[in-house]
């Protein structure tokens, strides 16, 4: 299979053109200004309100203008990730893809498949002159992946269908009805800078090649936090001898697991030869924890230059917090029906260090909106307890079910009807824009589909190939078994 002969065609050539527009998330102007212009250039009615929303009408084909109005929403932004030795800008730069057997994925980079296959439906349908469907709002917002800054931000009024669907997920056969609210937690730990004492042997470590992943849809998935890893490293040395820190730096985003990760400490030099016995036991080790979820850990220690060292004890607490935090599932769902979902789980994101701080991101999710506060004054209270100054952002809430969608009812029964098979409609431990559209838009009936995407938010990012064409038959199929006004 190569790329010129992907199906359905209309789709895969719509998210070629889409990958070449730069699109990182918070810098999506070109991409706004390509969708407004293709919309007014097909004369269609083309809006874009003050946050940078764009939405595309296109009127009922013949025989379906009694239908009620349809709004197909997907996201125009990118998580931006590269392998650490690609030369890539994302700012510039456009994706280059390959096809690897039934998979499309990129050279190095993240795909933008999350989600730029579903702006690409979007626009297929827009495009076509054969497709029947009642009044459609397409709708294609910005900046999901890191604050939801489109949808929260989305004025009033800006769309009037009755119905949704958010092409914004990522298990063919699938169909998600309700999601995980979230915060994020910011802790800034300031520490005091010195000399090193004399003796003292300076050692950088560090890990990569973890698989990692989304923070909410993964995280029940048991892969490697680098945070958690070398922080597990650390503390096992502090128990020994005395331990100061230099820098501790891991993570790029405050929804992704981790991937890569280094320190550097100073220990006395009389111990020098014992950290590096303890670091090819301890990875050994880790590689054993996570020998099917993450099978290409790479992980190195060397001597390096000395430089100004954070004090034993901001060294200390800061540690302890990062061993003592929490990191992973919390809890599962208790309702039937979802038995099988995580219900509230936290992910510790990235760490930064600067001069006289160092910055922690982590973020916290659950679809039961006080084990939400819970699970973040958890992590809160942990991060204060070790001095850190915490502040934790507004977030975006949970998305319950509807047990009386009428559209819930017509995508199962089209997906059954076209495939021989009943489809699994559950929720997802992640944060869909469904959750603030379900605030400003009480009545609005929806439901969450799309292809079979696999590591998504990092370069391993991939779309099964079979599973577009699958998702683009359903979504026609439903788009012409939407009721009546």
């Amino acid at each position: 299979m190569n790329k010129s002969n992907l199906k359905p065609a209309c789709v895969f050539e719509h998210f070629a053109r889409i990958n070449e527009i730069p699109r990182p998330s918070k810098r999506e102007e070109k991409m706004i200004e390509y969708l407004k212009n293709w919309g007014e250039s097909h004369n269609l009615d083309t809006k874009v309100d003050k946050t940078g929303n764009v939405i595309i009408r296109k009127p009922a084909t013949p025989g379906y203008e009694d239908r009620k109005t349809v709004i197909l929403q997907s996201h125009m932004d990118m998580v931006c990730d590269k392998l650490v030795d690609v030369d890539f800008d994302f700012d510039n730069d456009p994706i280059q893809t390959y096809v690897d057997g039934e998979w499309l994925t990129a050279k190095g980079t993240t795909l933008g498949a999350d989600d730029g296959i579903g702006c690409a439906m979007e626009l297929a349908i827009l495009d076509s002159n054969d497709i029947e469907h009642g009044p459609l709002e397409c709708v294609f917002t910005r900046d999901e992946e890191t604050q939801l800054t489109g949808a929260s931000g989305m004025e009033a009024g800006f769309m009037t269908g009755d119905m949704l669907i958010n092409l914004d997920s990522e298990d063919e056969g699938q169909i998600f009805v309700s999601c995980a609210g979230g915060r994020s937690t910011f802790a800034t730990f300031y520490v005091t800078r010195e000399a090193a004492p004399e003796g003292f042997f300076f050692i950088e470590g560090s890990i990569k090649g973890l698989t990692g992943g989304h923070s909410g849809d993964d995280i029940d998935k048991k892969r490697g936090n680098a945070i958690k890893i070398l922080a597990r490293f650390l503390y096992n040395e502090m128990q020994k001898m005395p331990v100061m820190l230099a820098q501790f730096n891991s993570g790029k985003m405050h929804n992704a697991i981790p991937r890569d990760g280094r320190f550097v400490i100073a220990v006395p030099s009389a111990e020098k030869e014992t950290v590096r016995v303890d670091w090819n036991v301890f990875i050994s080790q880790v590689e054993e924890e996570f020998h099917v979820s993450d099978t290409q850990i790479v992980a190195q220690m060397q001597s390096t230059d000395a430089q100004k060292v954070i004090t034993a004890s901001d060294t200390a607490r800061f540690v302890r917090a990062l061993q003592a935090v929490d990191n992973g599932v919390f809890a599962m769902c208790q309702d039937e029906a979802l038995a099988s979902m995580v219900e509230t789980s936290s992910n510790i994101a990235s760490i930064v260090t600067e001069e006289n701080e160092i910055k922690v991101v982590s973020s916290q999710r659950s679809n039961v909106m006080s084990n939400l506060d819970n699970q973040c004054n958890t992590v809160k209270a942990l991060f204060e307890l070790a001095g850190a100054k915490v502040e934790q952002n507004d977030g975006y809430p949970a998305w319950k079910m509807n047990p009386n969608s009428k559209l819930t009812k017509a995508v199962v029964d089209c997906y059954t009807r076209l495939f021989g098979k009943e489809p699994i409609v559950r929720g997802i431990h992640a944060g869909l824009e469904c959750g603030l559209f379900s605030e400003r838009y009480p009545n609005l009936d929806m439901v969450s589909f799309g292809p079979t995407l696999r590591f998504v938010h990092t370069p391993e990012e991939r779309i099964h190939i079979p599973s577009v064409q699958m998702v683009w038959d359903h979504l026609l199929a439903v788009l012409k078994e939407i009721p009546k006004k």
